[in-house]
This record gives structure tokens, sequence and C-alpha cells, in this order.
């Protein structure tokens, strides 16, 4: 994360505290044209120019290039963050004013850990996000995941040929796994961009998407408010928002405590991941017409819990 947190557990179960209500069925979105790709690989070796930058400019290697092709835009989704300004610079200090620059063997290393150690929790989880992910498939065609990773969610709502996603996420080196990732979901990899962006300023126009996916993402954003301010602009009305997010423990138990006592040391070894949010509530107020939350613990998830789990309504 990136934006995620690590799991500290080795294998994980849900036991829910409430049974999950399905869901009212959206209206299916129309299909448009896919307009010619230019992925943020291709970025950092062609010259583009686009009217709201001025001259045409040779897109860079590395971080640069990235925030570069966040400010460019994909061209799946139509672009104009919310945020951000035309400006390299600007953006560029935006991102790092809430994902401030991990050294690279820092974000490799953090990149490789989640791809590699968290498959016994998605193993556990994934009868939760089935559920939760079961209602996108066939009625949201264009689909922007915050904090993205390494796309261990991309398999349960990209398999249709048809999907639009892109991904977001701070850290540059989630996005070979990311790709992985997509391309064993099956979806096509022109169907598919990865940009360097945060949470709190989403690259993407008002009412784009038909759906946003976020997990494990607002445990580590700088402002949780301030992206779910962005996860709504960006919704078209109707749109849901899927999420599954750990929260802090209830008031008066020693795992309240004990996160409160740890909180510090997750965010510094866990890429700013905090324990103690009331996430949930967060979600509950943010302004969607409709929230379905469920709440569940993980037994073996040690500090981590519970988790929040379900769909908000635009």
């Amino acid at each position: 994360m990136n934006l995620h947190c690590i799991p500290k557990i080795s294998s994980v179960s849900f036991t829910p505290k409430a049974s999950y209500p399905f869901i009212n069925e959206a209206t299916k979105p129309k299909s448009h044209p896919l307009p010619k790709r230019v992925n943020s690989v291709e970025l950092s070796t062609q010259f583009l120019s686009t009217d709201s930058l001025g001259p045409t400019k040779q897109c860079f290697c590395g971080r640069r290039h990235f925030i570069e092709a966040a400010i460019i835009g994909t061209t799946l989704f139509p672009i104009q963050p919310s945020k951000a300004t035309n400006s390299h610079s600007d953006y560029t200090a935006l991102v790092n004013k809430f994902h401030p620059p991990r050294p690279d063997w820092y974000e490799e290393f953090y990149a490789w850990v989640m791809n590699s150690a968290t498959k016994s929790y998605e193993a556990e989880v994934a009868m939760y996000k089935t559920q939760i992910f079961s209602d996108l498939k066939g009625k949201a065609l264009k689909i922007l995941e915050v904090g993205i990773g390494t796309g261990p969610n991309l398999s349960y709502y990209a398999s249709n040929s048809d999907v639009q996603v892109v991904g977001i996420d701070p850290n540059p080196k989630m996005e070979k796994y990311a790709r992985s990732s997509a391309k064993s979901a099956g979806l096509p990899l022109t169907n598919f961009e990865f940009i360097q962006a945060v949470g709190e300023a989403i690259p993407l126009s008002d009412a784009s998407v038909d759906a946003v996916v976020g997990t494990l993402v607002l445990c580590s954003v700088r402002d949780v408010d301030m992206t779910l301010k962005e996860v709504r602009r960006v919704l078209r009305p109707g749109g849901q928002y899927v999420f599954v997010e750990h929260v802090v423990a209830k008031d008066g138990t020693f795992l309240k405590f004990m996160q409160r006592v740890l909180d510090p040391l997750q965010q510094t070894i866990a890429d700013g991941c905090h324990l103690s949010r009331e996430t949930g509530n967060n979600i509950s107020r943010a302004g969607f017409s409709n929230v379905e939350l469920n709440m569940a613990f993980l037994s073996n998830a040690t500090f981590i819990n519970p988790h929040a789990y379900g769909i908000a309504y635009k």
C-alpha cells in the first residue's frame, strides 16, 4: 500500500455476528466503446501531449512517471481530479502529503510481502468477499479499486471481458503484481489501468464509475472522511461501494487497550495502518443513501479485529 495493512495471522476464520442481507438489483450500466489505451508502462517510453499540460513532455521513469500517468490520466475512464491540479509538481506534492515517499527497497519489499504472505488470509475471507462482490457481476462494468495493492480482489469481479478496471495505489511496486492478478482473473490487460494515486484525491471525473472497491484500505489512508467523499464523488447515482475494513474493538475490552498501545508501532511497520479507527462509523455517516454493514471477528487475527464489511449505495 500502498494503502493496506499486513494481517498478522497465519490462518483466520470469520464468525459473522449478523447475517448478510442481499441487496437490491441495480440497473445495468450502458457499455461504451473502449478508447485506445495507453498504460502506465507505455507512458514511460512515449511522448505524450495534452492541452491542460501545455507543450509535449516526455514521461520520466520511476515515481515521477506514475505521478505523470495520474495527471495525464487513464484512457479507460474520464479524468478530472477533484484535488489534483494540472501541474506535475503540484500533484506529486499532493500524493506525498497524504502518503510520504518510502525508500524503493521498502516499497518493493512491502509489495512482495503483500503478494506472498496474505494467501491464508485471503482463503479465509473468500466466502465473505464472494457475498459482497456477487452483485457487481453483470451490472458494474466500470470499476475503480482504491488501494488495489497486488490485486487479490480482481478474481471476484473482473472475470468478465466487458469489465474495465482502474486500480489506484500510492506504491508503484504493486503494479506488476496487480497486472498478474488481472491476467489470472481473466481480465484483458487492455481493460486494466494502474495509477499511482491516493484515495484522498482520486484522479477520475465525477460520476464516472459504476462501483468502487476498497478492502483493508481505510486503515491506512491519511484522511478517512476525505477518501470516502472522493468515493462518493466518482460513483454514478445508484453505484456501489464494496468494502472490508478492520476496525477498533469495543470500549472497555483488553483488545481495544492493546490496539491503542500497539497502534504507533503498527503504523510504522505496516505502511501507515491504524489499529484503532472506527471506520464503520465513518462509512455510515459519509452520506451514502444506504449502507449495509456487517460485523465479523477473525478468531486468529490477534489485534486486527473486528472487521466491518458490506456495501454502501450512492
